[in-house]
């Protein structure tokens, strides 16, 4: 348990005393807010940093660099041209004038937060090189709801799928949309599968209330970044913004059951939409699309609608989070914060030092920090719901060639 309000106070610390300035700051209005950061292993915290070193984290990264609630940033190097390439590495290919840094893995954070829910119900999933083309990357955020095990059940599969839908195709003939939608198809009806499995033993606290867990479901924001497009599937209302240019671009529209094509569609299955604390599918659900939710469908659907887009040497940054950040933090609002962190890890060093040659950590670190710094946000603005937040950091540089 920590507490958090613009920075992270643990026990034993003492604010430091602040000299009174005539310009009021939002901040000192602020109420210490309690968070449980949700955590299965722990990972160290960097060396530099009090804030983290008061927080209940890991010690090694999960299987697969896998985060399931926990707050997690990657551990990259860089090696020396000669150093063999692996996974999580920044290699630089020496040419004649210059060394291009080729990002084989994108650097990226994660933060996941109960927050001030009972339960935690979201799921991340980060999985670098997941597939055996050569540098695609898949990033998933599931919120669920009614139980945690559909969520569960997509961050462990859902990449799998992908991975095996990518494969029966050659890549010039990849059709990104179609692939998405029949992966989430896939996905639903193993969920189907094994909430009606007679065999499927259980744990989880829904299975104690309902026998077949219909009544569960979960939201998927998947991105899949390669070395040319970001493909973003969206099923829910978690949301996907790029930060390209200072300009905030959401790659994903909320599905809402007020959403005019959304109302539509379901009036058209037989459905109604009944505004019960908010617009609500038969007024019970807060969405009109999510994976699971049996006893809705027709009216809730699977499909995700998804964006390709072509990437540029302007994106900075790509932001995942579900509905716990986007309720109360505009998109403008997080990309200019991503900004702030990623600006704030360049800073400048003498020639030869080892912040130039180590500049990935420094990277990994800005990442964290951002998607830390967002889920604050959204806590010290009182969202009430789990908060999970993915930073990928979209940039591409190019360093002179050092002399010899």
């Amino acid at each position: 348990m920590a507490e958090i309000c613009c920075g992270v106070v643990g026990e034993g610390d003492t604010p430091t005393p602040m000299e009174p300035s005539s310009r009021p700051s939002a901040r000192r209005s602020l109420d210490m807010l309690p968070l449980k950061f949700m955590a299965n292993m722990p990972i160290p915290p960097p060396e530099a940093s009090r804030k983290r070193q008061k927080l209940d984290l890991c010690v090694s990264p999960p299987p697969e660099r896998e985060v399931e609630n926990a707050v997690e940033t990657c551990q990259d190097r860089v090696g020396g041209p000669q150093e063999e390439e692996s996974e999580g590495s920044v290699i630089p290919v020496r040419l004649e004038d210059e060394v291009v840094v080729v990002d084989e893995s994108p650097k990226y954070g994660v933060t996941s937060v109960c927050g001030r829910r009972r339960d935690m119900e979201d799921a991340v999933s980060v999985r670098p090189s997941f597939s055996e083309e050569k540098g695609v990357h898949f990033f998933g955020v599931y919120d669920g709801h009614g139980c945690s095990h559909v969520a569960t059940m997509c961050k462990e599969r859902m990449h799998e799928i992908v991975k095996e839908e990518i494969a029966e195709k050659p890549e010039s003939k990849l059709d990104w949309k179609s692939t998405m939608e029949q992966s989430f198809t896939r996905m639903d009806e193993e969920v189907l599968t094994w909430t009606h499995s007679n065999n499927q033993k259980s744990t989880c606290r829904c299975e104690l209330q309902t026998p077949h867990c219909d009544a569960v479901g979960s939201t998927a924001v998947v991105a899949v970044v390669t070395p040319e497009k970001i493909i973003v599937s969206n099923c829910g209302d978690s949301r996907a913004v790029l930060c390209r240019n200072g300009v905030a671009i959401p790659l994903s529209s909320d599905h809402k059951p007020d959403r005019p094509d959304e109302l539509n569609r379901i009036e058209s299955a037989g459905g109604r939409v009944i505004y019960w604390d908010g617009p609500r599918v038969l007024g019970v659900l807060a969405m009109s699309r999510a994976i699971g939710d049996n006893y809705l469908k027709p009216y809730v659907i699977s499909e995700p609608e998804v964006t390709v887009m072509e990437r540029s040497d302007e994106d900075e940054c790509l932001i995942l989070a579900s509905d716990g950040l986007w309720d109360t933090v505009q998109n403008e609002t997080a990309c200019r914060v991503v900004q702030m962190c990623l600006k704030a890890e360049k800073l400048p060093s003498p020639p030869g030092s080892p912040g130039r040659d180590v500049a990935a950590d420094g990277s990994d670190k800005a990442c964290f920090d951002a998607s830390i710094l967002l889920t604050k946000l959204a806590m010290a603005r009182h969202s009430s719901d789990n908060v999970s937040v993915v930073v990928v950091d979209l940039r591409r540089e190019k360093r002179p060639q050092q002399q010899q």
